[in-house]
Order: structure tokens, then C-alpha cells, then sequence
């Protein structure tokens, strides 16, 4: 089975990895720096206090590729299903992993705010839109 949205997932899920190898090789050095050894019994955000700023957005930004992207995933995979994952709909979903590419690389060094909450916005929007297209042939059948 051959359907051209998998391209922007599969780009998605390596992007995550992207980020994991980035947040490990910075917050690794720097518990290091720092001295931190790591208690399980101790909340995570004993350590987040210890650690810059600049190592958690890292962190951070992979978590929050955990998040919302799985209705990505949902949504593209639906599509790809149903024959639907081309078009408007494949562009959509290139759309939606570009941007959460650079909301990825402005949290994860610069954090500006309100330019990451404006990505995040934009491109929950795109992601609306993909759903509902889906929504629409999938209660439509």
C-alpha cells in the first residue's frame, strides 16, 4: 500500500529522534557541569532547577512532539487509509510537520514565546483543518 503521506509522518518521527539525540546531548553534559546525579525518588523538577534553561527547552520540545503530533499521526494515517492522502491534504500535513519543525528550533534555542505560541497556533490550525477534511469523507461513507 502506497500513499505519499507517510512521507511528512515518517519526516515527523524522525524529527522527534531529532530532538531526543539533541536534548540528551545537551542535558547530559550539563548534569555533568553540574554535578547532578539522578534519584528516581525525587521529582523531575528538582532537576530542571539545577539544569539552564537553554538544556530544558530541549526537553521540553520533546515532549511536546509527544503531544499534539499524535492527532497528526491519527489524522495522516486515517488518510492514508481511505485513499484520501494526496493534494490538499498531503500539502496540509507538509505544511503541519514544517511548522512543527521550526516551532522545534525557536523553543529550542531562542524561546521566544509569543513567536513559538504563534507556530503553535498556525499550525494547530493546519491540523484542524486536515481532521476535519478527514472527518468529513470518513462520516460522509
Amino acid at each position: 500500500m502506497s500513499n505519499s503521506i507517510y512521507a511528512p509522518v515518517i519526516a515527523l518521527v524522525l524529527w522527534s529522534f531529532v530532538m531526543w539525540a539533541w536534548l540528551y546531548a545537551t542535558r547530559i553534559p550539563a548534569m555533568l557541569a553540574s554535578g547532578i546525579t539522578y534519584d528516581p525518588t525525587k521529582p523531575v523538577s528538582q532537576m530542571d532547577d539545577i539544569v539552564p534553561p537553554q538544556v530544558r527547552w530541549k526537553a521540553d520540545n520533546y515532549n511536546h512532539l509527544m503531544e499534539q503530533p499524535t492527532l497528526f499521526y491519527a489524522t495522516a494515517l486515517t488518510l492514508a487509509l481511505i485513499g484520501h492522502g494526496v493534494g490538499l491534504n498531503l500539502w496540509l500535513a507538509w505544511a503541519y510537520v514544517a511548522m512543527r519543525l521550526v516551532h522545534s528550533l525557536v523553543q529550542s534555542t531562542a524561546n521566544i514565546i509569543m513567536l513559538r505560541f504563534a507556530i503553535f497556533m498556525v499550525s494547530s490550525v493546519v491540523l484542524l483543518i486536515l481532521a476535519v477534511r478527514a472527518a468529513m469523507v470518513v462520516f460522509a461513507g
